[in-house]
């Protein structure tokens, strides 16, 4: 495993787990001409709204320009580094290019330093490698994934997720996802053949408030302590009863169980079933 359970030596050290960069990264320095500036906004839109709650403050970032769409066909490529990328739950690698191009992709998991990875049709069918779906044998587990055909990789890309190629069926692929959700795609749609690395990702404990402020999260409020002006749930004299017996979001809809999804959405007919609830 890449995490490191820390020894509770303080209180702030307590229960606190942690990934093990140097088992697994293979430099500190980003490759400066693919960073770009990384303004944060607070959660708050153009108007100065807030938009989405607890965002702000954190360590100040830049961007990592990631190559989703990784459109260089039929060039190889070697694996330079595997960085940390402040920005997204994965690693990144910074492949080199043939012709001396050098880009940040998503890395998989098993990837190392001076792999060779190709991205074209007739690739072999190899961690890194990237084609499309319906060159792909079935039970395969890709990441990546395009959902327009070269449209760049839009779906799949979180540490540790991966979905399997069930098979084919006319013009299309079929794909279980991470969530379980079994849905078609085109068959022309591309994808990078493994898993997304950085699969401890989910093992990491936080321990301290002070370590979610420098991840830009910002406390969350129980409605429960709120007053009733600000949410369904608030009011009462001490712990009071919740009042309702269906959660609710601070704007009193009902959440918890109720499914999002619009009944109408067009891509609904791309879906075989639904995720398990």
């Amino acid at each position: 495993m890449a995490v490191r359970i820390i020894k509770p030596t303080t209180p702030g050290q307590r229960q606190r787990v942690v990934l093990d960069f140097a088992k697994v990264l293979t430099t500190r320095k980003p490759h400066k001409p693919l960073l770009a500036a990384f303004r944060k906004k607070g959660g708050r839109n153009n108007q100065g709204r807030i938009t989405m709650r607890h965002q702000g403050g954190g360590h100040k970032k830049r961007y990592r320009i990631v190559d989703f769409k990784m459109d260089k066909f039929d060039v190889p490529a070697t694996v330079e580094t595997i960085e940390y990328d402040p920005n997204r739950s994965a690693f990144i690698s910074l492949i080199l290019f043939k012709d001396g191009e050098r880009r940040y992709v998503l890395a998989p998991e098993g990837i190392k330093r001076g792999d060779r990875i190709i991205i074209s049709e007739n690739a072999p069918q190899k961690i890194g490698n990237r084609l499309p779906i319906e060159k792909i044998n079935p039970s395969t587990l890709l990441h990546n994934i395009e959902l327009l055909p070269g449209g760049g990789g839009k779906i799949v890309r979180s540490a540790g997720s991966t979905a399997q190629l069930m098979g084919l069926e006319g013009k299309y692929a079929i794909l279980k996802m991470p969530s379980g959700e079994v849905r078609k795609i085109n068959r022309k749609c591309w994808a990078s053949i493994g898993t997304v690395s950085n699969v401890d990702w989910r093992n990491i404990v936080i321990a301290k408030a002070g370590r979610s402020r420098w991840l830009g999260i910002r406390p969350t409020v129980r409605g429960t302590a709120m007053s009733p002006v600000d949410h369904p749930y608030g009011g009462g004299e001490g712990k009071a009863p919740r009042g309702t017996r269906r959660p609710k979001t601070l704007w009193g809809k009902v959440t918890g169980g109720r499914k999002t999804r619009k009944k109408r959405k067009p891509t609904n007919r791309f879906i075989i079933s639904r995720r398990p609830r």
